[in-house]
């Protein structure tokens, strides 16, 4: 079993933990999670494959880039394989680079400590603006992207959104194309492309199969809960009608996006191979995952240990977890069977004989967390440092699966080659 312990700042911000609730027993978060090594480390389909290659070829035609990444893995989430793909370019001035943060509003709701833990540590459960102020800045600085945008569920995104076209419909004027501005929607599975698809073209205005401004049309990408919804690329979508339209008249914001934007919706792509075996449980429990790859009890193992680190209430202002009152448990725990009981027994997920039905339980606590049932927390850690990181990392060439494993396999036994050597020196000094 790997142990994957989290920050230094982490560590010491469960160490200093106080109690939850005045009047009871300290509780005592864990200080790492152990993770067995023999987790699936990946989940690219033939389709995402063949997705990638069909993007690679309709790139001559792309003018601009819309990725999608999940705001609760800011991290995580970036596909280094995308960013080598679709990125990079002979001449960058010919496509333009939108990066969109979705699930903003599954971030920790109030800033705490300028953005740190609740107990005024970084790495645990860092405000939502923090975070999305550092991403915005280490972006735009890095010139990675023309605009850095978060957008969630709810009226209070409705800007964001309408940001987003605003950013388009610049990006169409300046690129001023006889046949319209092309853009891509691309990301990891269920990073919410199709939904961002589906609010474009809502606040366009524009009518299915015309290119005039009315009401609010009906969706154009199928969504799911599930990844895997999107298999292939969808046929072009017009988000911002032509200059010369009924539309753009007293419009002056469509003045000089020629004829317009069409956006084409992607599947997801999965990483090759995902070496950081935590990084695999992240993105299972946010949904980029297909459920069931990963057993459930895992993933609500996995969940628990992040409530209680990052004392996981809603506004991720500290106290007790969100999950001891709503399931009636008289303290927080860090026995994963005994908070799968509290859920069975709060929620009548029984198994036959009354017992505990531990998977349905399992799965019961992953989905409430990511409709935000369970407190709102940031699984990355996101700091200068981190983020600098993180673009070092997406420098290197993905690997394929049987190149990661080869790579593990030669780590493997260069660390029991040395360990042996290791061994036979104490032993001749003896």
């Amino acid at each position: 079993m790997a142990s994957t312990p989290t920050s230094a700042a982490a560590k010491a911000v469960a160490k200093n933990a106080t109690n939850f609730t005045a009047g009871r027993a300290a509780f005592q978060p864990r200080l790492s999670y152990e993770i067995s090594p023999n987790i699936p480390r990946s989940f690219y389909l033939g389709h995402h494959h063949a997705g990638l290659a069909r993007m690679r070829q309709t790139l001559s035609t792309v003018g601009l880039i819309i990725e999608c990444r999940d705001f609760r893995v800011p991290i995580t989430s970036w596909n280094p394989l995308l960013e080598q793909s679709l990125a990079a370019s002979s001449s960058p001035s010919e496509r333009a680079r939108i990066i969109v943060y979705t699930h903003r509003d599954l971030g920790p709701d109030a800033d705490v400590g300028r953005g740190d833990s609740p107990h005024g540590l970084p790495g645990v459960s860092s405000s939502s603006s923090a975070t999305a102020r550092h991403l915005r800045a280490f972006h735009l600085q890095n010139k990675h992207a023309v605009e850095v945008l978060f957008t969630g569920a709810g009226p209070s995104y409705r800007s964001p959104t309408g940001a987003l076209l605003a950013a388009v419909k610049r990006v169409a004027r300046e690129r001023d194309s006889l046949t319209g501005l092309r853009a891509l929607v691309v990301g990891m599975p269920n990073a919410g492309k199709s939904t961002l698809l589906n609010e474009l073209r809502r606040r366009s205005g524009i009518v299915k199969g015309s290119g005039t401004a009315a009401a609010p049309s009906a969706k154009v990408a199928r969504t799911g809960a599930n990844p895997g919804v999107t298999r292939k690329l969808s046929s072009p979508v017009r988000i911002v009608p032509p200059e010369g339209s009924a539309a753009a008249d007293g419009d002056p914001s469509l003045r000089g996006v020629g004829e317009g934007v069409f956006v084409v919706d992607t599947p997801g792509v999965f990483i090759p191979y995902v070496s950081d075996p935590e990084k695999m449980l992240k993105l299972a429990l946010v949904g980029c995952v297909r459920d069931g790859i990963l057993p459930r009890e895992t993933l609500a193992d996995y969940l628990l240990y992040r409530l209680n680190l990052s004392n996981g209430s809603s506004s991720g202002g500290g106290g007790e977890p969100d999950y001891v009152a709503r399931l009636g448990m008289d303290a927080p725990t860090n026995d994963v069977t005994e908070f799968l009981e509290a859920v069975a027994r709060r929620l009548g997920k029984l198994a036959k004989g009354g017992g505990a039905n531990y998977d349905a339980a399992a799965e019961w606590a992953v989905q409430e967390w990511r409709r935000g049932g369970l407190g709102k927390m940031l699984l990355d850690e996101v700091t200068p440092e981190t983020l600098a990181t993180a673009m070092e990392e997406a420098r290197e060439t993905a690997l394929s699966m049987n190149q990661a494993r080869k790579r593990d396999k030669e780590a493997r036994k260069a660390r029991n080659e040395a360990k042996r050597l290791g061994i036979s020196g104490a032993n001749e000094s003896d």
